[in-house]
């Protein structure tokens, strides 16, 4: 067998249509069809790759958890998402990987701002 990269991430929140405002206006997601699940839910896209939104009650966002969106500029993306009022931790360097800044989504999911080292 030989898998041939991640199709999609799964992410539990509490609130489905505040995480989709958030990913889609403030990260620039895309907002793609979804299949008529019985519970609620949104699917974004971002390059190849999409995030699944899935509402769970009482969401409470795992500790250490995470992942990570590549970014041409990490700077530039932090500094951008900071004036809209998002609060991102960072970036900083991360010998030998390149530079990363953190940021948490309304339903405190960690989120990545990954640059890899050229």
């Amino acid at each position: 067998m030989k898998l041939r990269g991640v199709h999609h991430v799964s992410l539990n929140v509490r609130d489905v249509e505040a995480a989709r405002r958030f990913y889609v206006e403030r990260l620039g997601l895309e907002e793609i069809p979804r299949p008529a699940f019985p519970f609620a839910g949104a699917w974004l896209r971002s390059g190849g790759q999409e995030l699944h939104l899935i509402e769970q009650q009482g969401h409470e966002a795992p500790e250490g958890q995470h992942f990570a969106f590549l970014v041409e500029d990490v700077d530039a993306a932090a500094a951008e998402l900071a004036a809209a009022g998002v609060h991102v931790g960072g970036p900083i360097e991360v010998p030998g990987a390149g530079r990363q800044a953190f940021l948490r989504d309304p339903s405190g999911n960690l989120v990545e701002l990954n640059q890899p080292k050229r």
